[in-house]
């Protein structure tokens, strides 16, 4: 770590140390460079200790005690309920108990430097760093900067929500006493994810939405989330505003445009995000405060030669694993013009985000699980593809039955009838984000419909779900 109050030179700043800042800078150390990262919270950022993984270690108990149940003779075995307290105690140890020891040991073995405080860019190639005790530090870039400092959770503009002091996904996530009963403002996944965890713990959910649930997906998947969810107690309320918010001495009470009130011990925000750029410099450089910063795809912020972006901040993907990917290009790209090399920087080349735009992979880890890829089929007719929808239920292949009694769940394929290549792909069913890696590379690598048939599926497997939508879709004549 860097002493307070000194000044000191790198090739290359990174401002943020989560998931996304670590990738960059350490890609640039590999490729010849030096780096330090500028971290006010803590190193690992929101996926290590407020969302990806404490959600899932949450999540992920509940899971496998309803798969068990229902595969008879575990589900004999099964004669308990959840333990709350050894699920909050997992999260925890997944969330390395909220320090980040562990995280700065590796920035150590890594040869990154770390100084800690608030960076905010002062001038080109300058970052000044303000401390918990108010020292300064003055940061000199030789060759670029780079802001990685993720997004916050969106509050929207709803009469006395903030007032209320609701909770965003960083309470709900770090939770250490669950509520009797639980609102939730938002129908995305967050929301759908919570909305899940809650539930298991046997917290009275409602989940109101502007819009549907899973809006953005395949229409099919939010229709099976919501009906799961419907089972497991929640009162999903769709196409419903939230007018008003108010904490009382019995909790909060959330009335709806359609006069509905809804009193719960706790609410939740699940509304989006924002972008975390409100306090870094910005305007010091000509930049707007508080915005998306837009970037290319070589992760450059458009007119600067040294400034670049990755991660939630430019608003082009906003996963964890996405931010990484970035965070590889970028750092690699840094690399390569602070030596002089050649960029590689065409579609789909060593130092572009090329993914970002039609091939972005996600789950929601729901009961069931959402796994998708690339385009919607109404995604791909808004930009103007012509395309063929092939649908086909994953109970009836043979390696669901096998994994549960009554798997259900559905799968589709979006095709490029042009170029016969597969443009999207989503599932909904039990552990179907292990099918979604070879969906991404099916539609990533662009392969021909016709050699796809011969990428054979082990049987029984729920794989097999690629041979049932290519018979749907029918083999090319020879």
């Amino acid at each position: 770590m860097i002493t307070p109050g000194l000044s000191a030179e790198y090739d290359l700043i990174v401002l943020g140390g989560g998931a996304v800042g670590e990738n960059i800078a350490d890609r640039a150390v590999q490729g010849g460079l030096t780096a330090v990262i500028v971290e006010n919270e803590l190193v690992g950022g929101e996926c290590s200790y407020w969302a990806c993984m404490p959600s899932k270690a949450l999540l992920r108990s509940s899971q496998a005690l309803r798969a068990a149940r229902q595969v008879p003779g575990a589900a004999q075995a099964v004669t308990g309920e959840l333990d709350v307290d050894a699920v909050l105690a997992r999260r925890d140890a997944f969330a390395s108990n909220w320090s980040d020891t562990g995280q700065v040991r590796w920035l150590d073995s890594a040869g990154i430097g770390l100084v800690r405080g608030h960076g905010r860019l002062s001038g080109e190639k300058e970052v000044t760093v303000t401390a918990k005790d108010g020292s300064t530090t003055v940061l000199t870039a030789r060759h670029a900067v780079s802001i990685a400092t993720g997004s916050d959770a969106f509050l929207p503009d709803i009469d006395g929500l903030v007032e209320a002091q609701p909770w965003t996904s960083r309470e709900a996530t770090s939770i250490k006493a669950i509520p009797e009963s639980l609102a939730i403002i938002g129908g995305g996944v967050v929301a759908a994810e919570m909305a899940t965890v809650f539930a298991s713990f046997g917290t009275t959910v409602t989940l109101i939405s502007r819009s549907g649930l899973l809006s953005g997906m395949e229409p099919f998947a939010g229709d099976l989330v919501a009906n799961s969810l419907r089972e497991q107690g929640v009162t999903i309320l769709t196409d419903t505003k939230t007018t008003r918010v108010q904490r009382n001495e019995n909790g909060v009470l959330l009335e709806t445009g359609d006069g509905t009130t809804i009193t719960s011990q706790e609410v939740l925000v699940a509304t989006g995000r924002t972008p975390r750029t409100t306090d870094i410099g910005l305007d010091s450089v000509g930049l707007t405060p508080g915005a998306w910063i837009e970037t290319d795809d070589t992760l450059q912020v458009p007119g600067f030669d040294w400034l670049y972006a990755a991660g939630d901040v430019t608003n082009r993907a906003l996963l964890t694993h996405q931010g990484k990917y970035q965070a590889r290009a970028a750092g690699d790209v840094i690399a390569a013009r602070a030596a002089g090399a050649e960029v590689s920087d065409a579609p789909w080349g060593t130092h572009v985000a090329t993914a970002d735009h039609q091939a972005v992979p996600q789950v929601t880890f729901t009961d069931p699980e959402v796994a998708s890829v690339g385009l919607t089929a109404d995604a791909a007719r808004k930009a103007g593809y012509r395309i063929r929808v092939v649908d086909y239920q994953l109970g009836w292949v043979a390696g669901a039955s096998v994994r549960a009694d009554g798997y259900a769940g559905a799968a589709r394929m979006i095709v490029d009838e042009e170029r016969k290549v597969v443009l999207g792909m989503t599932f909904a069913g039990p552990d179907v984000s292990e099918l979604l890696q070879a969906a991404t590379i099916a539609v990533v690598a662009e392969i021909p419909l016709d050699r796809l048939w011969h990428a054979v599926p082990a049987y029984p497997t729920v794989s097999e779900i690629w041979l049932r939508l290519l018979e749907t879709y029918g083999r090319p004549s020879a």
